[in-house]
């Protein structure tokens, strides 16, 4: 058996899962979350807790077994606690500012950047150069972060750009200089 799949995700008070054809969804305080389930594979909720069975012991089985209980936790996670991530803004004149559709970012172009948050991220602008991104579903998280980072990544001579928070920006050295 998997490891992970066989262990059961136990839900905490205030947190429902209901399963419908192959379809799971877990409501919950911060919001409501929905996967689709491979068809192969077998998911019950009970009030306590939700289980996931596999067919055979077939590697893709088992595989599939261990990422749909992770999934399923990832969702209960969510929409107890939910996911935050957190950018940092390094350069001179980059900036993020927050807006009524999401961010406006300064990041050394010509013009400013709009980045429209999806439905279901909050994003937050504490300082100019720290942007958080809260959500109830992990993928969508840290997408949005990913996004927002790809707008101006961390380059390697000055360390300019948009990075993790954590993230160590492996820096070169420049141009060796004249005679």
């Amino acid at each position: 058996m998997s490891r992970i799949g066989k262990r059961p995700v136990p839900l905490p008070k205030g947190v429902t899962a209901t399963v419908s054809g192959q379809t799971i969804v877990v409501k919950g305080p911060k919001g409501e979350l929905s996967r689709l389930v491979h068809a192969e594979l077998g998911v019950t909720a009970s009030a306590e807790q939700v289980v996931v069975t596999r067919p055979s012991d077939e590697p893709r089985h088992k595989a599939l077994h261990g990422l749909t209980r992770t999934l399923i936790a990832n969702m209960v996670e969510g929409v107890t606690k939910g996911y935050q991530k957190e950018l940092l803004i390094t350069g001179v004149g980059y900036k993020a500012e927050v807006k009524p559709y999401g961010l406006q970012l300064a990041l050394g172009y010509s013009h400013q950047i709009q980045f429209k948050a999806p439905v279901g991220i909050k994003l937050t602008a504490p300082q100019p150069t720290q942007v958080f991104i809260d959500g109830a579903d992990k993928e969508k998280v840290g997408q949005v972060a990913a996004e927002i980072r790809g707008l101006r990544p961390p380059e390697p001579y000055k360390g300019k750009g948009i990075k993790y928070a954590g993230e160590t920006v492996r820096r070169k050295a420049g141009k060796a200089g004249g005679k």
